[in-house]
């Protein structure tokens, strides 16, 4: 008996017969654990990448919404004070090349992301089809959600007037 081209065995080895590659589970499976360490690894380097930047707004915000005197304003306003005294490290460095790294480098990862995987297209696209369908009660929620924000740093400021 002669064996086709391509033969499925126990090991889900597909062989062509002039192949210089053996395609099996073991090899797929370590495939995506290194695909899977990839994003993994990415996500956290973008995350230690755009930290000092979350820190600095956040300290702006912080400065902003309370008294000096108290915390977390009195550390908010020295993480600023730090920042604006450095402004080669703080400013060029921590503000701009380390947010602009993590910019062109999402960018870049996701478009290699979406052009390679069609299940992240295919969600995508079922995603945008329920806001479609759900567009208004979506907005009742934003409005919401906008309304609750507005109220807490309404109900902030009069408290510390």
């Amino acid at each position: 008996m002669q064996k086709s081209p391509r033969s499925f065995n126990a090991a889900i080895t597909i062989r062509p017969a002039n192949a210089k590659y053996l395609l099996t589970a073991a090899s797929l499976c370590s495939t995506k654990w290194f695909m899977k360490t990839i994003n993994r690894t990415t996500a956290a380097a973008e995350l230690l990448l755009i930290f000092p930047a979350v820190l600095f707004m956040t300290s702006l915000f912080a400065r902003a919404i309370q008294p000096m005197q108290f915390e977390p304003a009195h550390t908010a306003k020295r993480i600023v004070d730090w920042y604006a005294a450095q402004p080669h490290l703080g400013l060029w460095f921590l503000l701009i090349a380390m947010p602009l790294t993590v910019l062109l480098s999402g960018c870049t990862f996701l478009l290699h992301l979406w052009r390679s995987n069609a299940e992240l297209r295919q969600a995508t696209r079922q995603t945008f089809a329920t806001v479609r369908v759900h567009f208004a009660s979506l907005l009742i929620a934003g409005a919401t959600a906008t309304a609750f924000g507005i109220l807490a740093i309404v109900a902030l400021h009069m408290i510390t007037e």
